[in-house]
């Protein structure tokens, strides 16, 4: 008899494991099916989060049924679970276990903001403003005050930020962006003042950022941007002006309406090149590296002048004469389909 009540339990007992078990199994089971979703999710994890209560944010979003097999899981697995901050982006047909490998491994969202070479910084703000993804904490900040939070309060914003391609997570900031821009500028200038051409006209690496602008500005195919260099740095050297149109439409402002008159070019600005002497005091322009490149290493020659074509490309001429001949051919006969840059393809 005894022997009978001890096989009843034994055979109850084994029952009983075998059905948690296969509950447990059936549970786990569960993590390797798809979630429900029928388009890209995104989810964030707030820094320092942990394991149980992103399970039951994934609970509470309907990507898991019962955020209770995560967490036994979690138990059974704790050097698969430290789970990183940040915001992911989670796809249909994924399970909840790739999403969390996915948070495991860090790979959060990210995005990207571009800024063009010859933008202005106001253009680049913009850009910024425009990022639903980004922490914008500028908005309301003068140019001053953003420059004062970058640490750099003395300088001029214009010009101090390489245009390029940044991306972001969206536990970014615009301030962290603009940090990136402004070292990579740094960085890619000193460079390139490292391997100066001996001869530049040039005292500080400040002075080499803002020609490489001006020659940004005036650059329509890039094979010319050396041959630009070179006359303005002629004409420093030879004390002529520089004489340049960007510079006094930078200097206009907002009052530019896409006309330069006579008159325009006649009043004093500290940035109207035909009045002032050498170089205006700020860069006017984001320059990429291939004008600072150019106006580190001018291109050698004669050449003193220079005037648009009308399809992005320039004449140069060495003296006067030629240059007011190209001027009459170029200029004052504009054709119908005029432009200061190529056509886009």
């Amino acid at each position: 008899m005894l022997k009978r009540i001890l096989l009843v339990s034994v055979l109850g007992l084994v029952l009983l494991l075998s059905g948690s078990a296969l509950w447990l199994w059936q549970g786990l089971k569960t993590l390797e099916e798809p979630a429900a979703l029928t388009e890209p999710l995104l989810f964030d994890v707030e820094p320092g989060s942990a394991f149980n209560t992103v399970a039951g944010k994934l609970e509470r979003q309907g990507l898991i049924e019962d955020a209770l097999w995560l967490k036994v899981w979690s138990r059974l697995n704790s050097e698969r679970n430290l789970i990183k901050a940040g915001t992911y982006e989670f796809i249909p047909g994924e399970t909840p276990m790739a999403m969390i490998d996915k948070m495991v491994r860090g790979e959060t969202k990210t995005w990207s903001v571009q800024f063009i070479e010859g933008w202005r910084f106001s253009e680049l703000r913009a850009a910024l403003a425009t990022q639903d993804h980004l922490e914008l904490l500028t908005t309301d900040m003068t140019d001053t005050e953003i420059m004062a939070r970058l640490g750099k309060p003395e300088q001029h914003p214009e010009g101090r930020f390489f245009p390029d391609t940044y991306v972001f997570t969206g536990n970014q900031t615009d301030l962290d962006i603009l940090r990136r821009a402004y070292q990579r500028m740094e960085s890619i200038l000193a460079e390139e003042w490292a391997s100066r051409a001996q001869d530049v006209p040039y005292e500080t690496p400040y002075e080499a950022l803002v020609m490489a602008s001006i020659v940004e500005k005036e650059t329509g195919v890039p094979h010319e941007r050396g041959q630009i260099a070179g006359v303005f740095v002629r004409r420093i050297q030879k004390g002529m002006r520089l004489q340049t149109d960007p510079t006094v439409i930078y200097g206009l402002g907002d009052d530019y309406d896409g006309n330069i008159t006579r008159k325009h070019l006649r009043t004093t600005t500290p940035y109207n090149t035909y009045r002032i002497s050498g170089l205006p005091p700020t860069p006017i322009a984001l320059p990429g590296r291939d004008a600072i490149h150019a106006a580190l290493h001018p291109e050698p020659g004669e050449s003193l002048y220079f005037v648009a074509r009308g399809d992005g490309s320039h004449v140069f001429s060495k003296t006067f004469e030629e240059h007011q001949k190209a001027v009459r051919e170029y200029q004052l006969r504009r054709r119908s389909d005029y432009r200061s840059a190529p056509q886009a393809q």
